[in-house]
């Protein structure tokens, strides 16, 4: 688990197969490296990955043909790119973002970013499943930073978010151009919203009526939970 707050840039580097080498820079490549251990999850450009096998600035680690299939890494020009680097939040650690699972549910495009007075104002488009999920106001996370949904247009699954120039300056959001993918990830809240809900076709059986029955919102209106 992440909380989206990068911790510093790197590069990544297909070494054939499904195995990546992954280097940090820059001055927070430290968070990253000073207690990094084999079998530590890091999340990169917001994907959970494992290390393998630490080296002096970075280490390797494989992607699964499902991580490449659904996320950018998967790209053949993820060699030229910076990805944000996230180790895993430790038990006591700071939530500073929000709640980030390392799992990608798929890919967005950045339509425009405009800078203003106090922000960048970036937007991006969602597929139809991960629309679902993205609500005003809300949390998403965009290549592994967790940013707040400042606008949504459902009609054309594309969603706004204000970015403050220190998020800006530190990640690859400054890299990115109208027409560039990037890996999202829904809220997790609201996935587990929607199942208990029923809404995925996924019915939620009780012990009640036999296990019959979705738990749906007139039965929570009706025990009490408005």
């Amino acid at each position: 688990m992440f909380t989206g707050l990068i911790q510093s840039l790197g590069t990544i580097k297909p070494l054939g197969g499904d195995s990546w080498q992954i280097t940090c820079i820059g001055d927070g490549s430290t968070l990253i490296m000073e207690d990094l251990a084999y079998g530590d999850s890091v999340a990169v450009d917001g994907v959970c990955l494992t290390v393998e096998q630490k080296l002096k600035d970075g280490f390797i680690a494989t992607a699964s043909p499902e991580t490449l299939q659904r996320t950018t890494l998967g790209q053949s020009s993820t060699s030229r790119q910076y990805v944000n680097l996230e180790a895993s939040l430790r038990v006591g650690g700071k939530v500073g973002g929000h709640f980030v699972m390392g799992h990608v549910d798929g890919m967005g495009q950045m339509v425009a970013a405009v800078q203003t007075a106090t922000s960048w104002e970036m937007e991006f488009t969602a597929p139809d499943a991960i629309a679902r999920y993205i609500v005003s106001k809300g949390s998403i996370a965009i290549n592994g930073i967790s940013l707040t949904v400042a606008q949504y247009n459902g009609e054309l699954c594309q969603f706004k978010v204000a970015v403050i120039p220190l998020t800006y300056s530190e990640t690859n959001l400054r890299y990115l151009t109208p027409g560039s993918w990037v890996n999202l990830e829904g809220d997790i809240l609201g996935k587990y919203v929607e199942k208990f809900l029923g809404l995925d076709n996924s019915p939620m059986k009780t012990e009640a009526n036999n296990g019959e029955y979705n738990l749906t919102p007139a039965f929570l209106a009706e025990n009490g939970y408005l």
